[in-house]
């Protein structure tokens, strides 16, 4: 059953991927699912960690992140092939989810400058730290990885705190506000037998020619409540997959990534 679930759950991920540009509501998706609506956004929650609408927003970005980069498409032509009738309102939710407006992004090939997004931080002030280990699974090794406090289960809009390190290992996320919050982690893992664990959808080669896909891993809802001191919150990484939303936030880009703690 649950692997029929994940395939129901693909095509409708499929289709949105086809059809960015065109308006889709959640009863389209249903009928695709083959499921009633109500039930379909509820799997889809459990499968992808989000809502079929924020998902579909996600896939929208993330296209128009690869458009400003390939291709020399005025803002508001890949504004209108991503789905926005208002390039205004384009505009802003990209710097939102990803650091920086759409004209920085392209000026800079999808490599803002580090100091032009790791200046901006929250304002709440706390006294709590959450820390802990990310690890990868047995037999892989990982690259350059970001860690990040986030109020959702989802890596969108800019993160409560983060830290981004040399590889997997441990990590200390200090002066937390009180609140609920999600530890995601993201990073790059490599293994010749890569293919086995992350799907060709995800696999990604260097200039050597070894292997390499995004890893991710979430552990969540934490609760820092006034007055905590600390908390501990391992998170495993493992192989991205389709039914994962996509990661827009730059910072949390691998390829972009230096030692540094925010």
């Amino acid at each position: 059953m649950e692997d029929s679930v994940e395939r129901s759950i693909a095509r409708v991920i499929h289709a949105m991927r086809e059809n960015l540009g065109e308006p889709i509501t959640i009863d389209d998706m249903a009928r695709i699912a083959m499921f009633s609506k109500f039930h379909f956004s509820r799997i889809f929650r459990d499968s992808t960690g989000t809502s079929p609408g924020r998902f579909l927003s996600a896939l929208r970005l993330e296209e128009a992140k690869r458009l400003l980069t390939e291709t020399k498409l005025s803002v508001a032509d890949i504004s209108n092939r991503v789905g926005y009738s208002s390039v205004g309102t384009f505009s802003s939710r990209f710097k939102i989810n990803v650091g920086v407006a759409p004209s920085v992004y392209r000026e800079t090939g999808g490599t803002p400058p580090r100091d032009g997004i790791s200046g901006r931080r929250h304002d709440d002030q706390g006294s709590a730290t959450i820390h802990g280990m990310v690890t990868l699974p047995e037999g892989m090794y990982g690259r350059q990885t970001f860690v990040g406090l986030f109020p959702d289960a989802i890596p969108q809009g800019w993160p409560v705190r983060c830290a981004e390190l040399p590889g997997p290992g441990p990590y200390s996320l200090k002066n937390v506000p009180p609140g609920e919050w999600h530890v995601l982690a993201c990073s790059e893992m490599a293994c010749s037998e890569l293919a086995g664990l992350g799907g060709a959808d995800t696999m990604r080669s260097d200039a050597t020619g070894a292997d390499r896909t995004p890893a991710v891993g979430v552990n969540g809802p934490i609760v820092v409540r006034p007055g905590s001191v600390a908390s501990a919150a391992d998170v495993r990484l493992r192989p991205a997959t389709p039914l994962d939303p996509p990661i827009l936030l730059a910072p949390l880009e691998p390829r972009g990534m230096a030692t540094a703690a925010i």
